[in-house]
């Protein structure tokens, strides 16, 4: 029985690699992102080792505002005192004071901001070279007007030495400095893992990266001969007046403590990134399982009598599932190896990509425990999860069906459909109790029902295959081709559900996506529309430490243009409520200007400033914190000491305004105190393009904002909805293709089983033109039903979404109608091109050995 069943594996070769294929790309996948994910942490690690190798210990403050979700914690600074009173600790050889920050920024020679992807810009005092970091032209900066750059920051703004260079810093206004060396670091790197760095003078960097004279971010401390760097660090926290690792309001960390917490954090995110991609791998394998299933479901009604024969001659029904059994295993083995291979191949040549652009040099490529063991599970698995159930229905084959017809009866659908209800009905509950934040594991619920709903779906899907299929047909019914077509594809229905199914589910995720995203690009223009009266707006793009800043000096010269009629300023940074955790906060200096650009209707009190220290609050933030007119509470933001401000107004929370907002005073006391957003208000029967023009040329020293009446305002940040959509039909591209595989498959296949028939159509007349054009119809037909349900189920599954956001700013109900027709059109050429191969091989029958097939 074994060796009948390797030969019959062999004699298929076309179906194995059809079903095989389908494995192949979704253990790619998987694989793929483990190797990627093990190169970079690796690369990372080797990173991070160089950057602290000559930290023996490091001495920070502990950051003012921690816990925050939106960036970085912002570490104290540290006043020079505590410099000098660490070079008389016992053990220290030298103490270094850095005064460093993430936000300096360069404009390179084309006027523009010198960005990055990730990486830091760091704005540090110069301290002189190292074994990590040497000059390699020029010097060091010993002016205050001079600053020394790394290579990488040269290249990007396109600098050399000598040359007057522009810097935007957390202090307001640019800043021209003459550049005067250029460095590299070891292993002719020209930056340590891409960040761009600015390096001033220490009293230069103190000011304007630090906000203040005489303090450093962190102290560097080498240990003298003969002391271990956890002595060492043992002894700076005794002298700071604590204990090792804790002394006071110091963190005081060995270079290897700062290694190692450093890798730690980069691989949590690595973590999530490669679980983002398994997700995606996830919905390949899934839409793969359908291929297979239909593969065997297919291989084994044409089987029938084969299979028959095999019990007639004494094979048992346990040697019968094996025989199927054993075939899904082998081809989960081939396809494993085969996806382990190209996985590896994908995942070395993203890690060389994200190398280039991030400027990290890549560790030796090497493939991890869990790449190889993922693809043999997940190869394996879904071969043998999806043949089964054709496994069970081959093993029920009578003995006397070696002497009926090979073609079999549909069987009733009743059981499918009650089934496909059953769990579609469980799935919706999920997905439902999952959108109204019911339970502890909110998203498992949410990711658990719609995969149950997909399952439930793909089982009602027969139901509908019949009437939806013959419906469509009839577009092409106007030629016995195309007759023919119509009638293929519905006559098998169970067949025609399992590979339209397989469409379906790549397609309702973009959909469902594009349902939600259109919505809230609707919501915001709406609420663009109703709940903001501002002209013009100034803003930018921001990065991990918050929105971009310009010069609050723009502000003031916009107020004095004639035909403006208010202006406001916004200020942004991270702010620790006393008894919670870090948040953003708003701060502005003319609150009356600023509620009535964006229409805030007053509760209680005024909303309105009428001294320091005082703030307003969203009626419902105030209730949770238990805050009323009057209330006072405590905030402590980047810098300074903390704020006791008092509850002057309450206001009712609307879809663009909420939260806390503060009395411009305490500004101060930002990480940065320049304002992030901008906005300006005309006079009625001024040209707000004119005022545009003219604001325009005021922000010609800040190039990282820009200014944009509102229409342009919307559209700018509706564009991230387009990127972000982008970015997720590239991932669920990989699942239509596969499903675009399960339509030459069923196609292939059915050609072979319909061999005598394509025989008799030729003998009786019909022409090779003909015989393709009733194939590309049945895949036609079957790609359009296929649309047409992942069009429907996307769209139930975005309206249910959008639905559950309705409290979270999702005011408007939208539909892509143009990308949801452009999909329709797109299935339809699909299935033009799925049937070539299928359709050149049925014209292409012999039409007396067709006759005579058996």
């Amino acid at each position: 029985m074994l060796r009948a069943t390797l030969k019959s594996l062999l004699s298929r070769k076309l179906r194995l690699v059809l079903s095989g294929l389908a494995v192949v790309l979704g253990v790619m996948f998987v694989s793929g992102a483990f190797v990627l994910t093990d190169t970079m942490g690796r690369s990372f690690d080797s990173l991070f080792a160089s950057v602290f190798e000559d930290t023996d210990v490091q001495v920070t403050q502990k950051p003012k505002v921690d816990g925050q979700d939106m960036g970085p914690s912002q570490a104290s600074n540290i006043p020079a005192a505590t410099l000098d009173k660490l070079k008389n600790v016992p053990g220290v050889a030298k103490v270094v004071g850095e005064a460093n920050a993430d936000g300096a920024r360069v404009i390179g020679k084309n006027g523009k901001v010198v960005t990055t992807f990730g990486p830091p810009r760091l704005g540090e005092n110069w301290v002189g070279t190292s074994d990590l970091m040497q000059l390699r032209e020029g010097r060091g900066p010993q002016a205050d007007d001079e600053i020394v750059v790394n290579a990488t920051t040269a290249k990007a703004a396109g600098v050399k030495v000598g040359d007057d260079v522009g810097v935007l810093t957390l202090q307001p206004g640019k800043k021209v400095f003459k550049l005067v060396g250029i460095v590299g670091y070891s292993g002719d790197r020209d930056s340590l893992g891409g960040s761009l760095e600015v390096f001033f003078t220490t009293p230069v960097a103190q000011e304007l990266m630090l906000g203040e004279k005489d303090v450093y971010s962190s102290i560097k401390v080498t240990a003298a001969p003969g002391v271990s760097h956890d002595q060492l660090r043992a002894d700076v926290a005794a002298a700071l007046g604590g204990e090792s690792g804790q002394a006071g309001g110091f963190q005081v960390k060995t270079g290897k403590q700062l290694q190692d917490e450093t890798t730690k954090d980069f691989r949590e995110g690595l973590s999530f990134f490669n679980n983002v991609l398994i997700g995606f791998a996830g919905v390949a394998l899934f839409v793969g399982t359908f291929l297979i299933l239909n593969t065997f479901s297919i291989i084994v009604a044409q089987r029938t009598r084969e299979l028959a024969l095999m019990r007639a001659l004494g094979g048992s029904r346990g040697q019968t599932l094996g025989s199927v059994i054993i075939e899904a295993v082998a081809i989960g083995l081939i396809a494993s190896v085969l996806g382990l291979a190209a996985g590896v191949g994908v995942g070395v040549l993203l890690a060389w990509v994200f190398g280039n652009v991030s400027g990290v040099a890549l560790a030796s490529v090497g493939v991890p425990a869990a790449a190889v063991i993922s693809a043999f599970v997940v190869g394996l698995l879904v071969t043998v999860v999806a043949a089964v159930l054709p496994a069970l229905r081959a093993s029920r084959i009578p003995p006397i069906a070696a002497l009926q017809e090979v073609a079999t009866p549909d069987r009733p659908l009743t059981k499918l459909t009650v089934s496909g209800a059953l769990i579609g009905a469980a799935g919706g509950t999920m997905l439902g109790l999952g959108l109204a934040g019911q339970g502890d594991n909110t998203l498992w619920l949410i990711l658990g029902g719609v995969l149950i709903s997909f399952i439930g779906v793909a089982l009602l899907t027969p139901l509908l295959a019949r009437p939806v299929v013959a419906l469509l047909g009839r577009l092409f019914s106007w030629s016995v081709p195309g007759k023919l077509g119509r009638l293929n594809s519905g006559r098998n229905p169970r067949r025609t559900a399992i590979t339209a199914a397989a469409l379906m589910v790549g397609l309702a995720l973009i959909t469902g996506v594009n349902v939600i995203l259109a919505s809230a690009k609707q919501s915001l223009s709406s609420q663009a529309a109703t709940q903001v009266t501002v002209d013009l707006i100034i803003s930018g793009d921001g990065d991990d430490n918050g929105p971009a800043k310009f010069d609050p000096a723009v502000m003031d010269a916009a107020a004095k243009l004639p035909g403006v009629a208010s202006t406001a300023s916004e200020y942004w940074d991270f702010g620790q409520l006393e008894g919670g955790g870090g948040t953003g906060i708003s701060a502005t200096s003319d609150m009356a200007a600023y509620a009535g650009m964006f229409k805030m209707t007053p509760t209680e009190g005024t909303l309105n400033w009428t001294g320091p220290n005082q703030a307003v609050v969203d009626t419902e933030n105030a209730q949770k914190r238990g805050l009323k007119l009057g209330s006072t509470m405590t905030i402590q933001f980047s810098r300074g000491a903390p704020h006791t401000v008092t509850v002057v107004g309450l206001y009712k929370r609307s879809d663009v305004m909420g939260g806390t907002i503060v009395s411009g005073d305490v500004v101060k006391d930002f990480r940065s105190p320049q304002p992030s957003w901008g906005y300006i208000r005309v006079t009625e029967g001024t040209a707000v393009a004119d005022i545009q023009r003219q604001v325009d040329q005021l922000l010609v020293d800040n190039p990282e904002v820009s200014v944009a009446n509102r229409a342009e305002f919307v559209d700018a940040q509706s564009a991230q909805f387009d990127q972000l959509l982008t970015m997720i039909q590239i991932l669920l591209a990989l699942a239509i293709l596969i499903a675009v595989l399960g339509i030459v498959n069923t196609l292939a296949l059915s050609v072979l089983e319909r061999t005598r028939e394509l025989g008799l159509l030729r003998a009786i007349g019909m022409r090779r033109a003909q015989t393709m054009r009733m194939v590309t119809v049945e895949a036609v037909v079957i790609s359009t039903f296929g649309a047409l349900l992942g069009l429907a189920v996307g769209t139930g599954l975005g309206a249910a979404v959008v639905r559950a956001l309705k409290d979270d700013g999702f005011s408007k109900m939208a539909f892509p109608w143009t990308q949801m027709a452009t999909y329709l059109l797109l299935a339809a050429l699909v299935g033009v091109l799925a049937a070539i191969l299928p359709s050149i091989r049925a014209s292409r029958v012999n039409v007396l050995q067709a006759i005579a097939h058996d």
